[in-house]
Formats: structure tokens, sequence, C-alpha cells
């Protein structure tokens, strides 16, 4: 049987010029331009590991430059923990192909045979003490072509770099507060501008009185477009005293009516939705139930809470516009950005720049539109949009709240055997650069505006949105797993981390160890019962050893474990809380095995999993957008606390290191396993099943009242 034609990275197919990934400088370091964005996951260090190995330059040499529509390659959106599977798989072919390239070249110059020559850090050397670089070489060989599907990368054993922890590239410049955020910029001649938003829901401007605002010092332009109306001022303090003014002289439109915060899950069952079955498997002898279980498990709507309020810079000249912007998809940005300002895409150049703290759709886009806006009423001059965090919890997209109920079929000695799983939930993506409307908020406002657009889900083939982890990975006889997307949106959703992974997790794994403790089974031996992925059970086991599961019983603490796939094709990731149930809960440890197949920076995935396990403490503890009938009411740190530093558990986490197996992403494998886990700790502590998140006081007595 002929093997398959070997396959360019997906990567390389939309972008497979090789210039556009390397290039080789005059002062001996080498660029590396991908089209992944860093966003605090360390991408750029481990892309720099591949890069380093793949060539043979010490990695000091390794210069990552930031994405920008005009030189690097499309590589899409930075999202679902595929960095290192898109990305890093692209550069190491494309590292590979250029080595070989100059080694080809090398041979030819030294008149040695190319499998006689080496490369060190760079220098390029062979019988005879002969030798060259890649630099000597650089003028000589053009990097001008497209990739070729027969490159070979080194294999795991030949690499130096990656599988080994080095230090972050992107650190320092944090640490020592040098200007890295794009909140921390500032171009020559810079304007501050800021936008006028209603905090009535879907309300619009009906009149402006600009009289006011003329005489605030400092400003230099108000631009009204419809709904959008904001002001631009030398400083940023004449810019929030024109804001100001102008808040004082507009009036509104009613707005539109909000959910009922208190029965979200009514809400989502009593709209108009899309059904999609997204996968049915039937027993090969179906036995008859003796039982059923049915259960609901609901999440509210969570905002991103970036550290930061998002912020973008914008300069015109003439009918061309640079965008500077941390936005995880420059391409997709300019893509709406060309709907919007009906321009060429070939006018609009995006650059990225870091920002503080984002994992998924925040409002980094919409300020970017704020801020292109505004620059168009100033002649020539960059003008700097950094939204309020009233402004960021008000009108950026949430993550969009769930219900999902499972019914879970039992025979007599309570082994499943049937298993239903049904979500209602918005759709979790509406990124911009997707669709022939935009999906910036500033386009909705406008004179000429766009609808707002309906958040859909990506394909099951791609990880799925609100479906995401809801086929069990599980070996049961049968199952019909039904999503339900809502085709109504008046609370505004989009991606934040883990899409749907992380309640349809928490679901499942609630679920499961209810079922468990029905057959006074401990629950990982009814997981690893009912895993044949070998790499599944081994990171259940790993974290159960880690953890000493399972600990004596202590009054006031309890422990649970939660175990997913991310995305049932990427990392493995099983999780140990323990909690201690006073008066609030408190994790005091989470204990965690992750296998990402190669880690490219060891370190940099224990840094991954940590802030995934953190991050979901915070979600499953405290987090849930408040609202009443007309508006956002969670606007501040205090409508909308977070985990402190003193409430942040111990994390101990164990990479199963598989060098030999490509390597996948380690973002949100954590989520759905630590949530699952903490909900089943709570259980063993208290008695009580909580399936309302966020486990708070308040839900606890609730649940208490509904089992007495």
């Amino acid at each position: 049987m002929t093997p398959p034609a070997p396959k360019l990275p997906v990567s390389l197919v939309t972008s497979p010029r090789l210039s556009s990934w390397v290039r080789f400088t005059g002062d001996g370091r080498v660029a590396i331009s991908p089209g992944k964005v860093e966003i605090g996951q360390g991408i750029v260090t481990a892309l720099a590991q591949i890069a380093a190995d793949e060539l043979d330059v010490d990695i000091g040499r390794i210069e990552m430059i930031r994405a920008s529509t005009a030189t690097s390659p499309n590589e899409g959106v930075t999202s679902g923990s595929l960095s290192i599977q898109q990305s890093g798989r692209a550069l190491r072919h494309v590292c590979a192909e250029v080595r070989q390239i100059f080694l080809a070249a090398a041979s030819e110059r030294l008149g040695v045979g190319a499998t006689q020559l080496g490369i060190d850090d760079g220098t390029i050397s062979g019988p005879g003490n002969v030798r060259t670089s890649y630099w000597e070489l650089a003028g000589d060989v053009s990097l001008d072509q497209d990739a070729s599907a027969g490159a070979t990368a080194k294999t795991a054993v030949m690499r130096a770099v990656a599988g080994h922890s080095i230090q972050r590239v992107d650190i320092p410049d944090k640490v020592f507060a040098r200007p890295r955020f794009i909140h921390d910029h500032a171009l020559p001649e810079l304007l501050h501008g800021r936008v006028l938003r209603p905090d009535i829901s879907g309300a619009k401007l009906t009149a402006l009185d600009e009289t006011a605002v003329r005489t605030v010092p400092g400003l230099v332009a108000i631009a009204r477009d419809g709904s959008f109306a904001g002001a631009v001022a030398d400083s940023e303090v004449a810019a929030e005293a024109a804001l100001n003014a102008l808040r004082k002289g507009a009036t509104w439109s009613a707005g539109e009516p909000l959910p009922d915060e208190n029965d979200l899950a009514g809400f989502l069952k009593s709209q108009p939705v899309e059904t999609t079955t997204i996968d049915t498997r039937s027993a090969a002898s179906p036995q008859k139930a003796a039982r059923t279980l049915r259960r609901q498990y609901t999440r509210p709507y969570i905002a991103h809470a970036s550290i930061a309020p998002s912020c973008a810079m914008a300069r015109w000249e003439g009918d061309r516009v640079h965008v500077w912007t941390h936005s995880q998809g420059v391409y997709l940005l300019r893509a709406d950005l060309a709907i919007v300002l009906r321009l060429p895409a070939e006018n609009i150049v995006v650059e990225h720049m870091e920002g503080a703290g984002c994992y998924g759709h925040n409002a980094a886009d919409d300020v970017a539109l704020d801020a292109v806006l505004l620059a168009k009423a100033v002649d020539g001059r960059p003008v700097r949009v950094q939204w309020s965090r009233h402004d960021e919890m008000s009108h950026a997209p949430f993550g969009a709240a769930m219900a999902i109920e499972i019914e879970a079929d039992l025979d007599a000695d309570n082994e499943i055997v049937g298993w239903r799983h049904a979500i209602w939930s918005n759709g979790h993506a509406a990124r911009p650069g997707r669709a022939a409307q935009p999906a910036l908020l500033a386009a909705t406002e406008i004179a000429n505006p766009y609808p707002r657009m309906i958040s859909t889900n990506p394909p099951a083939a791609n990880g799925g949105g609100g479906d995401r982890n809801s086929v069990p990975l599980y070996d049961l006889p049968a199952w019909t797993i039904t999503s339900h997307r809502l085709l109504t949106m008046p609370v505004r959703t989009s991606a934040l981390r883990t899409l749907g992974g992380q309640g349809n997790v928490f679901a499942i794994e609630s679920l499961l160890d209810e079922i468990a403790a029905l057959r006074g089974e401990d629950p990982i031996a009814f997981r690893l019962r009912h895993l044949r992925d070998e790499r599944a059970k081994d990171v259940i086991r790993a974290a159960a050893r880690c953890a000493r599961w399972k600990p004596e019983k202590r009054t006031g603490i309890g422990y649970g474990a939660g175990f997913a796939r991310y995305k049932n094709t990427g990392a493995y990731c099983a999780a140990i809380a323990e909690i201690e149930g006073t008066d609030d809960i408190h994790v005091r440890r989470l204990t965690l095995a992750v296998d990402v197949g190669e880690a490219i920076n060891p370190d940099g995935v224990i840094n991954q999993i940590e802030g995934g396990a953190i991050q979901a403490t915070s979600w499953v503890l405290k987090e849930r957008v408040r609202f009443d009938r007309t508006r956002i009411t969670s606007t501040s740190w205090t409508d909308y606390p977070i985990l402190t530093f003193s409430e942040v558990p111990a994390v101990d986490v164990e990479i199963i290191q598989r060098p030999e197996i490509e390597p996948v992403g380690a973002g949100e494998a954590a989520h759905g396993p630590v949530t699952a886990a903490i909900a089943n700790a709570v259980h063993d502590c208290l008695g009580v099943r909580v399936r309302d998140l966020p486990i708070t006081r308040d839900k606890i007595i609730a649940a208490m009242e509904l089992a007495s």
C-alpha cells in the first residue's frame, strides 16, 4: 500500500512563503515572524525554542516579530489552545526546510557534501575546517519561495532546546516595567479619545447637545456618526472631561429588555433555537433501565474581566489607516474594518501589541474600531482609545450562559446503560472576520448600522462551541448529544476561554461522581473502569498518586476529582481538589496531571495549567455577570469579584512528557476538570450537590434546603 503523500501543516497551506516566517538579519540574528500572538500564554518563547532547535542557533539570536498584516503570515486567530499545534508545526517545518536550503548553498560554496556539514549556532562547517554561516550566505540564498511538503524536521532525540524549561522571553520587560503592553506605548503627537455609550442595553442616541463639550480645555475634535459619538483631546484628563460633558448632553431611546438573571435556565429554554444532534451511539445489546437520573446544571454569563481594559491606537494617512491592537486575530480584524470603512483590505495595516490580560474575544477588536473612527476626525494624528473598567464590564462580549440537562439510564446495579446530554446556550463565537457583516460594536452604532451578530458555534470538527466536550470520552454503551443554540442574544456573547467545555465537563463529571456514589465505588476507580484510552488513564492515575488519593476523611475538608481531554482531541488533564467548607468554600490545593504530547517548554506548560486552574477556581466560586432587566450592573471589581491572591490555592502540576507525540496546547485543558473537581469536593465535604455555578454560600444553602 502506497503511503499517503506528505502534507503541509495547516498554517503553511494559507501562508507558504518561507521568507514571511524566517529572515536572517545583518546583525547575526534570526527574525521569526509567526502569525499567532502573545496573549500571556508564553507562545513566543515556545516558538523561539522550536526555531532555535531546527535552525541550530542559540535561542539568544532569535528575535520574535509581532504579528502584522503588513508582513506576517496569516494564521487566523490565536485561540482554542491551537498555537503550538498550528504555528509550532508550521514553524518547525519552515525552519527545517530553511536549514536544508542553507546546507545545500553551503555545500556548493564550500565544495563539501551537504551530509558532511554541521551547524553550530548558525555557523556551518565541515571537513578541513571549512566554514560559512547563515548570515554570510543570506545575500545569495532567496527564501522567497513556497514551503514544500517534503521537509523533514529533527526527531525528538535530536532536539536540544525543545522539551526543556527556559526563561520566557516576554517576562523581563514586564517585570522591569519596560513598555511592552499597548497601554504603555505613546506614538509621536498622540491624542486621546473616549467614546460615549449608554448604560441601558440597546439604547440609541437620539440627540446630542455639544455646547458644553466645546468649552472643555484641550478638546481637539468631536466625532458623531449615528449613535456613535466620541471626543478627541490632547490628554487623558481632557478626554475624560469631554466624555463627561458629552454624557450630560446625550438623550437616549428606550432600550431592549434583558433576561431574568435569577432564571437563566428558564430564559435559555424559552428562546427560539437551532437544534443540532452532535453525536449518537447505539448500544450493541440494549438494556432496560431500572431508573433514570435527570439532572440540570447551569453556568452564568462570565466576563473576561481583563486586568487592563481594552486599548487601541489608530492613525490615518489619506485613505490608509494603521491600527495598533491587542486583538487575537489581526487579519480577521482587518477584514471587519474593511467592511465598516468601505476600504480595500490592503489600505489597512493592523499590528499586534500585547495587552494586559485576555483569553477570548473581549473588547480588543471593538476598541480598535473606536480608535479608527475617532482618528478619522483629526488630521493624520494618532489617537489612543482606552476603555474604562465600566465600559469593559458593560459592553465587551461575555462568555455564554449555559443550561445543561443530562439523563443517565441505570440498570439494577446502577451501571450506565444510556446517556442523553442536551445543551441550551447562546453561540460561543462572534469574532470578527468570519461573516459578511462585521462583529464590531461600533458597527452597530453608526448611522448606517450593521445588525448585532448573533453568536454561532464553531463546527464540531474544530472542537465545537456550546457542545465542546459534550461527547463523553468514557466508554458508555449508548448516548445522544444535542445542542440548542439560541437565535436571540439580548446579552452579547462571544468566545471565552474553553467555550462550552467548562460547562459540559462540569456537568458530565458531576453526574459520574453521583453515579459512582450510588454504587459505593471510588470515583477514581469508576472513571478508570469506563476509559479505554491509556493516556486518559495515565493522567488520572498520576493526579491521584500525586494527591495521595484518597486522604482520610476530615471534618470540614472535602476531596473531588475531575477529568477531560480538551475538545476530546487536545490535552489530557485530570484534577484533584482539596477544599475547606466552613463559612465559605476555600480551595486549599489543586493537584493536576497533564499530557500535551511533546511539552516544548515544560515550565510554560505548568504556567498554563496553573493559570487555568486558578481562573477556573475564580469562575467556580465567584464570577457571575449581574444585570437587571435594563442594564449590566456588575461594572466594577466590587460588583464582579474575582479570586484574590489570598484565596489562590496551592497548585501542583505533573507533566507526562511524551516527546514522540505531536504537541498540543495547554491553555484551556484545566478549566473543566478543576471546575468538576471543586464541585465534587463540595459534595464530599458538605454532602450536597451544587449544580448551578458559581458555588456560593447562597447556592449551598439552597441545595441543602432542596435536599432536606
